[in-house]
């Protein structure tokens, strides 16, 4: 299954409509709030639903950069790409 093409939102109770950055780690995903995306939160889920932890915009960078090289090591070419171009999009 694609991780990076699909379109996906959540409603944040104070922030309103999140945009999915995406994909960090299992149970984990990056958002960003949709129209400015100055905020950034990583959403954990688990048994008792969705966990929202602000992040700064530089430690979500960080986050993509390192799934990047997670992604470069274990040679997943069209996984990087993708990521690759979600990343110059939200981060340059």
């Amino acid at each position: 299954m694609n991780n990076y093409s699909e379109e996906t939102y959540l409603n944040h109770p104070t922030f309103g409509l999140l945009f999915r950055v995406c994909l960090v780690r299992d149970n984990q995903e990056l958002f960003t709030t949709l129209y400015a995306q100055r905020l950034f939160f990583l959403v954990t889920t688990n048994a008792n639903g969705l966990n929202f932890e602000i992040m700064s915009r530089s430690d979500a960078r960080l986050l993509v950069e390192n799934r990047l090289r997670k992604l470069r090591m274990n040679q997943s070419n069209f996984e990087h790409q993708q990521l690759q171009d979600i990343y110059e999009r939200t981060f340059q």
